[in-house]
């Protein structure tokens, strides 16, 4: 595997009662990179995604994450990898304070002495801003800041992979401003795949954008590429698609 690229996948498809959400998608992932991945909605994208993390089986293909060949490892698995993910809809302990719903992401499969763990939540509550609602009970926050704790306990984890699924679905414009810059301030620490619908935060965020139109990869390039690529504004880009 080119040692250049932390996530590739050769073929992958996904067969669901004989309808292919994905078909043969030949996908590569620069390390270091913030990789938007766009498309109108039934084009595969949460299926896409799935199989990523290990929570798809796929049909048939292959992923391979820092060249080893994932495909058969379950997602916690890929979680211990250096995998880690949010989902579209918020998955947070909501009986939880803020603070306990991080640290139990962070010892997750660590063997560190709770002191340094705790040390290190709170350094990660201070970068997404949650420092000051640590003692919050996570039920109780804003759904804009319940999207940012979900980040802050995939961030503790210190992942070589952050994939983020529609992260600014539901949020004020103010908090999508306040995301723009945390995904801008994690460039260069971690590679990103923020799977996103909001064409102003891709264009924010992303150096690169890969487009998935009915089940497959319709074009893959810098923004200025897609921009300019006549097949992604059918499908897409001038429709104003979600």
């Amino acid at each position: 595997m080119a040692s250049m690229n932390i996530l590739e996948t050769r073929g992958l498809t996904k067969v669901f009662g004989g309808v292919k959400a994905n078909s043969d998608i030949d996908f590569q992932l620069p390390y270091g990179e913030t990789m938007a991945l766009i498309g109108p909605n039934g084009a595969g994208k949460s299926t896409f995604v799935g199989m990523l993390c290990g929570r798809i089986p796929a049909t048939s293909g292959r992923v391979y994450f820092k060249g080893r060949d994932i495909s058969s490892a379950p997602a916690h698995k890929r979680i211990a990898m250096g995998i880690a993910y949010t989902f579209q809809i918020t998955s947070i302990f909501s009986n939880l304070p803020v603070r306990e719903n991080v640290a139990l992401a962070a010892r997750r499969g660590s063997n560190v002495p709770e002191a340094e763990t705790l040390a290190k939540v709170d350094g990660v509550l201070e970068r997404v801003g949650l420092i000051d609602r640590a003692e919050q009970v996570g039920g109780d926050l804003s759904y804009g800041h319940q999207r940012v704790l979900e980040i802050a306990m995939g961030l503790v984890q210190e992942p070589d992979l952050f994939i983020l699924d529609e992260p600014t679905q539901g949020l004020a414009e103010s908090e999508v401003t306040e995301f723009v810059d945390l995904v801008n301030g994690l460039k260069g620490r971690t590679t990103i795949l923020l799977i996103e619908h909001n064409m102003n935060v891709v264009a924010r965020t992303a150096q690169s954008i890969t487009v998935l139109n009915s089940g497959g990869i319709l074009a893959s390039g810098s923004p200025d590429e897609v921009r300019a690529n006549e097949a992604v504004q059918a499908a897409y880009l001038g429709t104003g698609g979600a």
